[in-house]
């Protein structure tokens, strides 16, 4: 597909871009091609003059992402600088979708508004939204107001966050659709207690989780299930870790790919790992769960791409 002409743009257009040093699981294969729009409009037109038949994935930061070996057929589209402001208008707090969830955070505690679940959520407020990400008892589904999104066609529009039928770590976004902004509402709190909150939150989360390793964040979704709000009130007790300790796996490698000795339900590269070694251990640990407890557990992590060609020896 890289030798398609392909619609000009103001921003960055790369040919053939590997995708490994985007991800932090730092794996994968190329893109066909990498598009970095300047602004919104930039986004517009180039979706509206692109090839319907051309298919587009967009990628936040990489923070739950597998891409397999042999990449993506696809334009890859990453959000940056034209799409990261975080205003606080009253109480609501609005953000681009290339804002870090971290700094949304801080920015809404600075002027006494309680977003304080984003803290310790790694990744950018598009993929928060997308995947409905959650964290101490609080979702995105509990706040969120409306997302404004580009569409395949290159069209703007605005959805009302019923209309992403928010569900456990899922949402109903349109197929090529493109967050670009999320309008939340924000209880108002004391700047101090709101960032001392913030403060014990990550304590807990480095005392409990390898945040020094390259991991994704969970590997697997809670068996347990929430309603289709994702509110936490509907969790249950059964952890994904627990059942991955009780099959005995806390610590399992497969090449450079391991499942950690300090979070058994985060995968870490150790160094060297593959797409294939990450995924392969993940598909083990899955099958291993289920003759262990009939539990089948359900990748968190989204995996995208292609395996790469075997040569024939």
């Amino acid at each position: 597909m890289t030798d398609l002409s392909l619609p000009p743009v103001r921003g960055a257009l790369t040919a053939n871009r590997p995708l490994a040093d985007l991800t932090w699981l730092r794996v994968g294969g190329p893109a066909d091609w990498l598009f970095q729009p300047a602004d919104e409009a930039d986004l517009r037109d180039f979706l509206a003059a692109l090839d319907p038949g051309i298919p587009v994935f967009p990628i936040g930061v990489g923070s739950n992402l597998i891409v397999r070996d042999g990449g993506l057929r696809a334009v890859v589209i990453r959000l940056g600088r034209g799409f990261n402001a975080i205003r606080v208008e009253g109480d609501r707090v609005i953000a681009g979708a290339a804002a870090l969830d971290a700094h949304v955070a801080r920015k809404a505690a600075e002027a006494g508004r309680d977003l304080t679940f984003l803290r310790t959520i790694p990744g950018a407020i598009g993929g928060a939204v997308k995947m409905n990400a959650g964290c101490y008892g609080s979702y995105t589904a509990d706040h969120l107001i409306e997302i404004r999104a580009v569409t395949r066609e290159g069209r703007a529009v605005t959805l009302p966050a019923a209309d992403l039928h928010l569900a456990y770590r899922q949402s109903r976004l349109p197929e090529g659709w493109i967050i670009t902004e999320a309008s939340f509402r924000a209880a108002p709190g004391d700047p101090a207690t709101l960032e001392a909150r913030m403060a014990d939150q990550l304590a807990k989360r480095d005392a409990s989780q390898p945040t020094k390793e390259r991991s994704a964040g969970s590997t697997f979704r809670n068996p347990a299930g929430f309603s289709s709000t994702g509110r936490a009130d509907d969790v249950q007790d059964l952890k994904a870790w627990k059942v991955i300790d009780n099959a005995g796996l806390r610590g399992a490698r497969l090449g450079g790919a391991q499942m950690s000795e300090m979070h058994s339900n985060f995968m870490i590269n150790t160094g060297g790992a593959t797409a294939a070694d990450l995924e392969e251990l993940g598909e083990q640990v899955r099958k291993r769960v289920f003759e262990t407890a009939g539990i089948r557990l359900e990748w968190e992590i989204m995996r995208v791409g292609e395996a790469p060609v075997r040569s024939e020896e």
